[in-house]
């Protein structure tokens, strides 16, 4: 693996807004494929390199995060497609602990929806950069102006256009370059990647009105000025801050405006950044080696059967054979196969450096949040868990299959896919998830990667806060009362389990010395 400046960013977006389609026209501009899929292949159509699970090609949706890197204009690029959907949320959360930055695909038909404020909140939260794409400018939507009034009033992102549209829909032509003064002409039909450029310094040259017509022209012109007197010019350093964001427009699906888009992207966009444990700030220059695990997939290649632990980079050099140390369980860490990815596809690599995202082979050794050092104790922040808002009682259809089952529980508990509680009175098993299709893929996966199969039961409770207290006195009173709504997590962690909002007010109130909380760091 070369040593070259890292590019590490997640992409999000609501789904539909066709970020999928972005991530593989990125792959296909970048040089790391030789054909874009197509997110719903039929017909024996070529399917998504980001999409693999058997259920995302199903539903059409991203279930997994997946990790893909190739390298573009002189920067290795890690590439991060997240799942959209609202009920894979946790997973894009965590994964947004991990980049350096964002790319925000925003549909020109739509504007700004539900999932893209969640997910810029977070980005503003962790103050990430956000590059923003508007797609699908090859169908009739928003006016451009309306979507960018929209993306400053609701996500708080000032923003700054690199390039203007140029008509929309049936009429759409292009987009003017507003740093380079060209324009890039949009064909529908065209089977080159390569789109045809022609110099818009002088709007009224020969060459401009043979391509565009004159109505096209005269609104251009009267956007271009409006632009130029509305939004502020790029500032690299604001942009790093976080505060601001360039918007790109095109048509992904065309693979229009793609090329400018990534060579943005490689301009622009922040290196390996410093990162924040509990004992102090982690520099990425720093000579010895830090990481953190922010995701964990088992059997991700069904040919292998194994567990892939996700690590992200933050300082040092990851090598190969080197022993490194598990802060959490202070147990030693060796690998002879680290793994650099193409969606499902991996294969081994000798180095990994700041920035870049490995996988490691897990025997079950991982959680999500812990560290891997050369022996120095570290605690990465800010990698959360959330309270879930659907529970169901899981039941085990097969007996003979118990070690299965409770195998594939424990795993998909670690990976994040879903939260398993034991009721501390019962000793029943819960599932927790922040969306029901989390149900759907963990039935899917105990029959398809376990063997094992289950049932799911409702149950009252609607509410989960993890619980405790200094105080012992209060504890055990507290405890006494609740006993039969008190839950241990997967790390032996106390539940509070309610069956509605206003009975855990009441709760809280009545018992002031409980600390109730609502994330769980790790």
């Amino acid at each position: 693996m070369s040593h070259l400046p890292r590019l590490t960013f997640a992409i999000i977006s609501h789904p539909d807004a066709g970020k999928t389609t972005i991530t593989e026209k990125l792959l296909l501009f970048g040089g790391a494929i030789q054909a874009a899929g197509l997110v719903k292949a039929k017909h024996g159509g070529r399917g998504t390199v980001s999409d693999f699970m058997q259920m995302e090609k199903e539903r059409g949706v991203s279930i997994s995060t997946s990790v893909m890197g190739f390298d573009f204009a002189g920067r290795k690029v890690n590439l991060l497609d997240t799942p959209g959907h609202a009920d894979f949320s946790e997973d894009t959360y965590r994964t947004l602990t991990a980049v350096d930055s964002a790319l925000m695909v925003i549909d020109s038909v739509k504007g700004v929806e539900e999932r893209t404020r969640k997910l810029c909140e977070i980005c503003r939260m962790r103050r990430t950069p956000i590059i923003t794409f508007l797609n699908k400018l090859d169908r009739e939507g928003k006016d451009p102006f309306e979507v960018l009034d929209e993306v400053e009033r609701e996500l708080n992102l000032q923003v700054t256009p690199l390039s203007w549209p140029i008509g929309q829909g049936q009429a759409f032509k292009g987009v003017y370059n507003l740093l380079e003064d060209n324009i890039l002409l949009f064909d529908a039909h065209a089977t080159d990647l390569e789109a045809k450029m022609i110099d818009g310094k002088d709007l009224d040259s020969a060459e401009v009105k043979g391509h565009i017509a004159e109505h096209l022209l005269t609104k251009l012109k009267e956007d271009l000025a409006m632009i130029r007197g509305v939004y502020p010019t790029l500032n690299q350093a604001d942009y790093l801050k976080g505060t601001i964001s360039p918007v790109l427009f095109g048509s992904a699906l065309n693979n229009f405006g793609v090329r400018e888009l990534l060579n943005a992207l490689a301009k622009y966009a922040p290196s390996a950044g410093a990162f924040a444990t509990e004992q102090r700030l982690i520099q990425p220059d720093e000579p010895t080696l830090s990481g953190f695990i922010f995701k964990i997939h088992a059997n991700l290649d069904p040919k292998h059967r194994d567990r892939i632990a996700f690590m992200r980079i933050c300082s040092g050099v990851f090598e190969k054979n080197k022993l490194y140390t598990h802060p959490r369980t202070g147990k030693t860490y060796r690998t002879a196969t680290p793994l650099a990815f193409m969606a499902q596809s991996r294969e081994a690599t000798d180095k990994a450096y700041p920035g870049d995202i490995i996988g490691l082979h897990d025997t079950g050794l991982f959680r999500i949040g812990d560290a891997i050092t050369e022996g120095e104790r570290l605690d990465f922040k800010g990698i959360p868990a959330f309270s879930p808002q659907l529970f169901r009682r899981i039941l085990n259809k097969d007996p003979l299959k118990s070690k299965q089952f409770n195998r594939a529980l424990t795993e998909l508990s670690e990976e994040g896919v879903i939260q398993v509680f034991t009721t501390y009175y019962s000793k029943e098993r819960l599932i927790g998830a922040v969306g029901v299709l989390q149900f759907d893929v963990t039935q899917f996966r105990l029959t398809s990667e376990y063997g094992a199969s289950c049932s799911f039961e409702g149950v009252d409770f609607n509410i989960a806060c993890w619980v405790s207290s200094p105080n012992k006195e209060a504890w055990d009173r507290f405890f006494g009362f609740y006993e039969n709504k008190i839950a241990l997590d997967s790390k032996e962690r106390f539940v509070f389990l309610a069956t509605n909002r206003w009975t855990l007010e009441r709760t809280m109130e009545d018992h002031p010395q409980i600390h109730f909380a609502f994330t769980s760091e790790g």
